[in-house]
């Protein structure tokens, strides 16, 4: 039995590129609309469309209507659906030159080809949003692909990760003032470290430590 062909990254005109044939000489710009004829179309939902077109201004799906034209991306033949999330990644990490150690690696210049290598892989696998949690590598990674500067998933970042120490950790306030300069740097998220491991389930912040606190960024993401 054939199996289906799966084209991820509706909303990701580059990801588009890779697989479409264009019927246009050139790339149309973020601004421009863009209309894109599907044979099936997966919409996030559970529905399943058929043979119809897809318009997009502005990186947003704004009419879905088979009369639609004329097309610039053709993608009949191929299956069409929503790009996809990753809620946990480490995108400034790469393998060494020994091929075993994960992390910041190199010279400063080439730690930045890696992020960007790594954006641009992630972009093709499918995933148009990652979490990454985290790195300060994350911030002008983040930016740039924002600026389309490079292309890249939507990021966002807890920048550096409240790491439990027990009472070394800080007082609440202590606490506190860590987020708040997380937030400051441009932090999306707060990635805490409550407990070492589910190897080694005790706790390495109090009750206290979790729970007071001033300020709540828009999320935050406990590592268990």
């Amino acid at each position: 039995m054939l199996s289906a062909k799966i084209f991820p990254c509706v909303l990701c005109v580059l990801a588009t590129c890779a697989r479409a044939q264009l019927t246009s000489s050139r790339l149309p710009a973020q601004s421009e609309r863009i209309v894109i004829a599907t044979s099936i179309v997966l919409d996030g939902k559970g529905g399943v469309l058929h043979n119809t077109r897809l318009v997009v201004e502005d990186s947003k799906i704004v009419a879905i209507d088979a009369k639609t034209g004329p097309v610039d991306y053709d993608l009949r033949g191929l299956t069409v659906l929503p790009g996809w999330i990753d809620s946990h990644v480490h995108i400034a990490w790469s393998f060494e030159k020994d091929g075993k150690n994960g992390g910041p690696a190199g010279t400063d210049r080439e730690a930045a080809y890696q992020v960007a290598a790594n954006a641009w892989a992630t972009l093709m696998a499918g995933f148009t949003t990652i979490q990454s949690l985290g790195s300060p590598a994350d911030i002008p990674l983040r930016d740039a692909i924002a600026n389309a500067s490079l292309p890249g998933p939507r990021i966002l970042t807890a920048v550096q990760p409240l790491m439990g120490q027990g009472e070394k950790t800080g007082t609440p306030d202590e606490i506190r003032a860590f987020v708040r300069k997380q937030k400051e740097a441009g932090a999306d998220v707060i990635k805490i470290f409550a407990n070492y491991s589910v190897r080694r389930p005790e706790m390495m912040l109090s009750q206290d430590q979790l729970t007071r606190r001033a300020t709540r960024p828009r999320n935050w993401a406990c590592a268990l």
